[in-house]
């Protein structure tokens, strides 16, 4: 039953109308129940289960008005108020939503309470409850320090402002009271995953201190008048039709005010003096879980001169030091240790001096690989660290043996960028509300620009806009983002980043890099003689004034910011214009066939080859390219003599000089077939049974248990999905088996097993990630020879050994899919023998007949480089079709004249800002569980369209009209619902249980007055849940950990030891001892690239991921499956721990460039396992690296397999 509550003030919460009706529910024993309170309303829905109706009854009874007005009231047995104004309780007139029901059906079922989903009673020994809430008399903000070997507090700002901490479950949630009447509350918002320490004073001295990781949170509440106002600007906008959407009731701001800003970023302790009498009970909350750890410590406060005076002092430091002192790189990573919280400002420069003295006349790029690995050596200022390990004397000598030992090494890390001519050293920063942090230099693929400048590459920064957490500043609709938007990222693009004395200003961004809100700045250079500005370069890459569209400029532009594995010179006549092939469909609507693809002929294709794909034994036929102003795929044409190259005028988007084809891509091989959610529900709204899926993820889960069963399983897993190819991982696991070794007999080789598989089980389980064996992705193509008829496809794909030409009915498709329509048969044919087509494989070839093209039915493809999907799996053919979307082409916004630089970065802006990609989608995937006609609801068919919107976004600068979302429930489906975290320490463990975020667990625990509120979940009934319930990753998890454990005996010995005995043994009489030196050499270049790839892939410069997720190549999700970030982020980390990987194994194999025992390698292979095995030792805050021992032991083993045989 659903009650409908009247008379509640506008202003008050979902949480404060929990709290009402909390205890008077519980009095009739009604502990589970929904509340819904809409923002700037005066009235509530509170939902009751069906179980307890009658008791609902009895509440209405007790509380309900019966009759309308002030005598109603009168006649109420027990009446209800709320700031001093009566609350009116009656049963509503409408149904209760079926689906909170189900959620609270499904939180009956499960037997918790609100109270019972709590892992831990929230009391004290005595019985108790713990307060959460603390008063403090001023704030301070500023750094952790050393008075000689004392930890101190150095404040850098203070108020003395009122205020409290209220303790929630996932974090800390500071208010500051306004110290004048009328000005707003101020509020710090603080997760306890970015508490790197937590210091109680004693109540002599009653300080709490907060050193942190990240910047915190800052928000100020809305004065009701900015509220008024942009509740009226809102409403200029509206249709009729449209509703008045709530006004957000505060602002995230960059700091706690003006003053703070200049180190909010920087400066990461936050001090609070409390209550004397409080500082026991603060303590008390150490016993509860996910808490940060409280330390019991008198940290006394010092003075230092002000953070901006350091700071300039710093600045001219480095200002007046000359290139040959101190070099941009050397330059870049002394700031760095400033800029991302490692030293204060005033270290920094004495230790500028200290270089100075020490290192005059040396290698520059060898000095700055020296500071720069001081990031992974300094350790977090806290009760645990001593004034030594930071004094000036430690820093000068840790900077000294890193400079011999990257001298001994020839400068490791520049290797890989040398040895990759596509390859350029990046540096890097990341631009958040609080501040501007810095990374790198990282081997980034080349550009165009890249490419054309490459002696100026460190003019060039790639700069990302992210939330302190690394992740994209996520809507809130609790909390106006303007100043973010508007006020901190506008101005830094508008003006400049200023890094080492060079000014960097905006230059472009392709369209990869916008999705993931990341750009290029550039600092001026001289080039042939004269100052190269940004204006300078982008007007060299084409003539763009003809354009009036801000998007559309910015996407063109943006051709030549696509990354390019390889450029091919290619003579001026070889170019050739080729017709487009258009047809009027029975609308009159004019439809290409052709859009985006062009021809090539064979000797062109051979020059890519040559550059391109020299060590692959099969070449491509197709290829995604970047021509002049030309994008598109280029497939082989057979019948073209000598040099062509034919392109179409839809692939030709602006005019350009270059001459040179840059690959982007091509088809090597059939790339796999997986189902995702959205495919999933659509075919299952096809007719697809639901089973064919349960199948095919059973099959799937089978397999991943199958892995863990022997150590050959085990390797072939690890060689299917490509961890630790580099490494001859898989190969090594088979062969310790073969020589009578288990590598589960190592914690680390099982933790990659483990690891690896617990990735993919969780992309099964949270996203529907299942392989489907008869399926691939390729790209798609158009026929040139016109023998396809309509509705027909030819597809051929090949690797190595096998080829296969698919005959018969094919589902094919692409993502993203939302349309029911998205999904359509095709008529997979062979052509005849001397047809054009044999030529072309690994690729699907689309007819040129027809009324429309097939590939603008598939969520609008066309053939610029769009991927396809191919399945011809029995139990996933539909029985019905629909017709497919046919959305209007939106017309790109015209600004009536040339654009400047200032419209893009306002596009760039306008994007961060509506991005609606995935909050569509989710919502569509809500929807089309919840509506009985699934993905053919018509408010499915409009969240369809609104997604074409949004993909177009990016081209047309028209965002998606919010007020169109249809509305859907509270609720969520349960296969929505975030999963237990997972954690990596000595060993991998999975939490029994994580409260969802926004989980309203109790009351007095919520963090956030007036957030948005806790989510509930219901059990779906369609395939989906089905799916995500089949799935116990906890009982997964725990057999093969079980399974790990049995066989795995109780040994004396390691594994590691094992195997050096093993390989003494077959090479007794081998002398290797004259290698030792260069071993070390090795695996501290290594180790140095294992824990600069651990430190650049992590959400903040202070934290990083571990060891165990580089060596698999993959960031482990912290609740189900990855981010789109962590995905990103995971493919560039694992090809740079590749690339490492092969270089180190490359050294081992063929040793240093003047070694004259080039022969060797096994006596250099033997010396690396010397030292992995017997020399260990603790990196500071990493501890002890393991994976080079394997690495060394995989080539060990292989060249002793070799010595044996001969």
């Amino acid at each position: 039953m659903e009650v409908f509550v009247r008379n509640l003030p506008e202003q008050s919460t979902e949480k404060q109308a929990r709290q009402i009706f909390k205890p008077l529910l519980a009095e009739l024993n009604i502990n589970i129940f929904h509340c819904h309170k809409p923002r700037g309303k005066g009235f509530a829905k509170i939902t009751i289960s069906h179980d307890d109706v009658q008791k609902g009854r009895t509440f209405l009874d007790l509380h309900g008005q019966h009759k309308p007005g002030r005598e109603g009231f009168k006649s109420v047995k027990r009446k209800i108020f709320h700031m001093g104004q009566p609350v009116n309780c009656s049963q509503s007139h409408n149904r209760p939503d079926e689906f909170v029901l189900k959620s609270l059906e499904k939180e009956k079922a499960e037997g918790r309470t609100t109270k019972q989903r709590n892992r831990t009673p929230i009391s004290n020994s005595r019985g108790t409850k713990l307060r959460r809430v603390y008063d403090f008399s001023f704030i301070q903000c500023g750094i952790m320090d050393y008075a000689g070997n004392d930890l101190s507090f150095v404040a850098h700002h203070q108020e003395f402002a009122a205020g409290s901490l209220t303790f929630g479950r996932r974090s800390v949630l500071i208010v500051l009271n306004p110290q004048i009447p009328g000005l707003p509350v101020r509020q710090i918002e603080v997760p306890y995953h970015s508490v790197e320490s937590l210091i109680v004073g004693k109540s002599t001295n009653p300080y709490i201190t907060f050193s942190l990781a990240e910047a915190p949170r800052f928000f100020e509440n809305m004065p009701d008048a900015e509220t008024s106002l942009v509740d009226q600007l809102g409403e200029l906008d509206l249709q009729p039709h449209q509703k008045k959407p709530n006004p957000p009731q505060r602002r995230r701001m960059t700091a706690i005010n003006p003053s703070h800003q200049v180190i909010a970023s920087t400066c990461l302790c936050y001090r609070f003096k409390v209550n004397s009498t409080d500082v026991l009970a603060i303590l008390t909350l150490k016993r509860l879980p996910s808490y940060p750890d409280l330390v019991r410590w008198d940290v006394w406060q010092m003075s230092q001169d002000a953070f901006p005076v350091q700071m300039t002092r710093l600045n001219l430091a480095l200002g007046s030091a000359s290139d040959r002192v101190f070099s941009f790189e050397t330059k870049f990573q002394l700031q760095k240790l400033v800029q991302n919280g490692y030293l204060p400002p005033y270290k920094v420069e004495e230790l500028t001096q200290v270089i100075k003295a020490t290192f005059s006349n040396v290698e520059q790029s060898t000095l700055a690989a020296a500071v720069r690995r001081l990031t992974f050596q300094i350790p977090f200022p806290g009760p645990g660290t001593e004034g030594s390990d930071i004094s000036l004397s430690t820093l000068r000598k840790q900077l000294i043996e890193n400079y011999d030992t990257i001298l001994h090494e020839k400068a490791y890390s520049n290797d890989i960028v040398q040895q990759y001519e596509q390859l350029a050293s990046i540096h890097k920063a990341t631009v958040t509300p609080a501040g501007i942090y810095l990374y790198g230099p990282e081997p980034e693929m080349k550009n165009r620009v890249l490419r054309k400048y490459s002696a100026f590459s460190n003019h060039f920064l790639q700069v990302t806009f992210s939330d302190e957490d690394a992740e994209p500043v996520r809507y809130d609709r609790t909390a106006s983002l303007q100043h973010i938007y508007h006020g901190r990222f506008k101005r830094v693009l508008e003006s400049t980043i200023t890094v080492a004395g060079r000014p960097y200003e905006f230059l472009g961004f392709s369209h990869s890099s916008l999705r993931a809100q990341t750009c290029w700045f550039m600092a001026p250079f001289t080039w042939s003689g004269e100052l190269r500005y940004a204006r300078a370069v982008i007007k060299d890459l084409g003539d763009f004034s003809a354009i009036r569209s801000p998007a559309k400029c910015a996407a063109r532009i943006g051709q030549a910011f696509s990354q390019a594995f390889s450029s091919v010179d290619i003579p001026r006549e070889a170019f050739r214009h080729l017709p487009e092939v258009e047809r009027l469909d029975e609308r009159g609507i004019r439809r290409t066939f052709s859009d985006g693809v062009g021809t090539c002929s064979m000797s062109i294709l051979r020059k890519v080859w040559e550059t391109y794909a020299q060590s692959r034994a099969l070449k491509p036929t197709v290829c995604q390219i970047r021509y002049a102003g030309a994008k598109g795929m280029i497939s082989l044409d057979d019948r073209l003599d000598g040099d062509a190259l034919c392109l179409r005028p839809s692939m030709i988007k602006f005019e350009a000089n270059s001459r040179q084809i840059e690959i982007c891509g091509a088809g090597f091989k059939a790339l796999p077939m997986y189902l995702n959610r959205q495919l999933i529900k659509i075919l299952e709204d096809l007719g697809v049974p639901g089973q064919a899926f349960l199948d095919l993820q059973a099959d799937a889960v089978e397999q991943l248990r199958f892995t863990t069963e022997n150590p050959i399983n085990a390797g072939y897993y690890l060689q299917r999905n490509i961890i630790g190819k580099a490494a001859r991982l898989p190969w090594l696991i088979r062969k310790l088996w073969y020589i009578g070794m288990s590598f589960s007999d190592d914690s680390f080789l099982r933790d990659t097993l483990e690891l690896g598989v617990l990735i993919q089980l969780r992309e099964l389980k949270y996203r529907s990630r299942i392989y489907v064996e008869n399926g691939f992705t390729v790209y798609g193509i158009m026929d040139e020879t016109g023998y396809l008829e309509e509705g027909q496809i030819y597809c051929s794909v090949k690797n190595e050994k096998t080829g296969l030409v698919l005959t018969g009915r094919v589902v094919v498709t692409r993502c993203p899919a939302l349309h029911p329509g998205d999904v359509q048969y095709a008529d997979a044919v062979d052509v005849p023998q001397g047809s054009p087509l044999r030529a072309v494989h690994n690729c699907v070839v689309f007819s040129q007949k027809g009324k429309r093209d097939l590939p603008s039915q598939l969520s609008g493809g066309d053939l610029d480089g769009d991927l396809y999907n191919i399945i011809w799996d029995d139990t996933l053919m539909p029985t019905r079709l629909a017709e497919p979307a046919d959305y209007l082409t939106a017309t790109p916004i015209d600004i009536g004249g040339e654009v400047t630089r200032s419209n893009i970065t306002d596009f760039f802006i306008q994007f961060m800002e509506n991005d609606q990609l995935g909050r569509i989608a989710t919502l569509h995937q809500t929807l089309a569980d919840q509506k009985p006609q699934g993905v053919f609801d018509p408010d499915c068919i409009q969240l369809a369209e609104l997604h074409s919107t949004a993909v177009d976004f990016s081209k047309t600068g028209i965002p998606v009209d919010l007020s169109k979302l249809p509305r859907a429930s509270k609720v969520r489906p349960d296969f929505q619902a975030p999963g237990p975290r997972v954690l990596i320490g000595d060993h991998i463990t999975m939490e029994e249980w994580q409260a969802p975020p926004g989980d309203d667990s109790d009351d007095e625990e919520d963090e956030i007055e007036g957030t948005t509120p806790g989510i509930q979940y219901y059990e779906s009934h369609k395939v989906l849940g089905r799916l995500y319930r089949a799935i116990d990753e906890h009982d997964f998890f725990a057999e093969i950990q079980r399974r790990s454990r049995v066989a795995r005996q109780s040994q004396r010995i390691s594994l590691a030891a094992k195997v050096w005995a093993y390989v003494r043994v077959k090479t007794a009489l081998i002398q290797y001892e004259h290698h030792l030196g260069f071993a070390r050499d090795v695996r501290e270049g290594y180790e140095d690239n294992m824990i600069d790839t651990m430190l650049e892939n992590s959400a903040h410069p202070t934290h990083f991921v571990s060891e165990v997720e580089v060596f698999v190549g993959a960031l482990l999700g912290k609740n189900g499956a990855q981010t789109k970030r962590q995905r990103e982020f995971s493919t560039s980390m694992k090809e740079k721990h590749d690339r490492d990987v092969s270089y180190t194994v490359q050294c081992i194999l063929q040793g240093e460039e003047e070694d004259t025992s080039k022969g060797e390698a096994l006596e250099r292979s033997i010396a690396c396992l010397d030292v992995a095995v017997h020399e260990t030792r603790a990196r500071k805050r990493f501890g002890r690296l393991v994976s080079f021992t394997w690495v060394a032991a995989a080539v060990c083993l292989k060249e002793v397999e070799k010595f044996i045989g001969a």
